[in-house]
């Protein structure tokens, strides 16, 4: 078939376009918006991308067109596909039909750290000989690529909350009926389409009616909403993790570089790999229970996670100029930005550490986290607000009241400038958004290069 994606640069829709390449079929794609990393790695496939949308992009038509959630009415290509009548559906329920039955999925959910977990899953499942079919939301460096098909049954998916399509509103996740089920956390997020946190709570109690007697659910202990959700019903042994949980960790490294693996009053395993911060640790430690739940033992698990290389836009070590370093991060909530800032901050210690951040999530972008923001940069020395045209409410009200030192700029040769200006010889820079930032990653250390001369 001729498969054409609409919105095929996002992280989904980019690795969904790889399983379709790999299936045989013939993709094209286009998107408003085509940069790196998944506009490289789809090119790399030989798959076609079309800059914008434009109903010239259908000719010829093709058999199927999957309609990324970005998307809706009114867009020229959208309204297209619909006056011609030609066959269309969502991601989501496009994976469910084509890649999902017979296998054993599963599924990472929880408002942070979906790609990460889901990356450590499917390399944990790898490194144990398990070849499994995977589906990640970004590009994981242990794989050449965020999607294939497979050689066994096992299949792991990033579980989204965000809707299907403009046309099916329930979460992608609804789709994928897993037999193994990681919810990490659960916090309000999405607020362009969620009113309030029951609403997601809401969405996830459809993901866990799905979940057979047979399977598993994993999770951390004692999270509200997390509980909350859950006592709407719940037809699946659970495993926990946490201090209060099955699971524990003791950390054998403050920066979360080391830890040991406790289970039922006993350490079971040693996890030393080159990742820092709790957030990390808690990722890794739901990877190895979701792991074992297929036959994974954990001391198989944590010399995995010793060879886990990160992925692509999560503290991404960008480049090291002179001492001074560059980081991309894919911040897009208040809680991933504290935490991923307490890991470095843990790592290294009273070094100084500048963060760039642009609040480009729809949920930013709005305003909802705006008091949360202002508490969530306390381990940076200084923070540069980017404040996008775009943008709903004035970032002024969070500069004037942040707890460390903050500017406000509206250009990005003005944060770059501002950055440059702050930075010296052990100086660490993260660059967070959730988006292109305007190039901003490569412009910044093509600066710093050239000041290093």
């Amino acid at each position: 078939m001729h498969i054409h994606i609409l919105g095929i640069c996002g992280t989904f829709m980019g690795s969904l376009a790889l399983l379709a390449r790999e299936l045989g079929h013939t993709v094209t794609g286009s998107d408003a918006n085509v940069y790196p990393p998944m506009s490289t790695q789809l090119e790399a496939a030989g798959i076609k991308l079309l800059e914008g949308y434009s109903p010239e992009h259908l000719e010829p038509a093709p058999d199927l067109v999957v309609i990324g959630n970005a998307l809706s009415r009114g867009n020229p290509e959208v309204e297209a596909v619909l006056d011609k009548g030609l066959p269309y559906t969502s991601g989501p329920e496009w994976l469910r039909e084509q890649v999902l039955p017979g296998k054993w999925v599963l599924a990472v959910s929880g408002t942070h750290g979906k790609t990460t977990t889901a990356s450590m899953l499917a390399w944990i499942l790898e490194y144990a000989h398990m070849a499994p079919g995977f589906l990640i939301g970004g590009v994981t460096q242990n794989f050449p690529q965020s999607a294939r098909l497979g050689e066994t049954p096992f299949f792991v998916v990033e579980a989204d909350e965000y809707d299907s399509a403009f046309f099916d509103k329930r979460s992608k996740f609804v789709h994928y009926r897993p037999r193994t089920l990681v919810i990490n956390n659960l916090e309000y997020d999405h607020a362009d389409i969620f009113p309030d946190l029951a609403a997601i709570q809401r969405q996830f109690h459809h993901l866990v009616r799905t979940v057979p007697g047979t399977g598993l659910i994993v999770s951390p202990a004692g999270v509200e909403a997390i509980e909350q959700t859950l006592d709407q019903g719940c037809w699946t042994p659970r495993e926990t993790l946490g201090a209060e949980g099955d699971w524990q960790v003791k950390l054998t490294a403050a920066d979360g570089s080391a830890f040991e693996v406790w289970h039922e009053g006993a350490a079971i395993a040693t996890v030393n790999w080159e990742h820092t911060g709790e957030h990390n640790v808690m990722n890794g430690l739901a990877a190895l229970i979701a792991a074992r739940h297929v036959g994974v033992t954990p001391e198989i698990g944590a010399q995995a996670l010793a060879a886990f290389k990160g992925v692509k836009r999560r503290m991404e070590c960008l480049a090291d100029v002179h001492g001074i370093r560059v980081y991309d991060d894919f911040a897009h909530h208040p809680t991933a930005i504290k935490t991923t800032l307490a890991g470095l901050r843990a790592k290294v210690g009273d070094e100084k550490i500048i963060a760039l951040i642009e609040p480009r999530s729809n949920t930013m972008r709005l305003g909802v986290h705006r008091e949360a923001l202002k508490n969530c940069f306390s381990d940076a020395d200084a923070v540069l607000w980017y404040q996008p045209s775009h943008s709903d409410w004035d970032l002024d009200e969070l500069v004037n009241h942040s707890s460390v030192p903050a500017q406000l700029e509206h250009t990005i040769d003005e944060l770059i400038h501002g950055a440059l200006s702050l930075a010296e010889r052990g100086s660490h820079i993260v660059i967070m958004s959730n988006g292109g930032f305007d190039g901003i990653h490569q412009k910044l250390v093509g600066q710093l290069n050239r000041h290093a001369l």
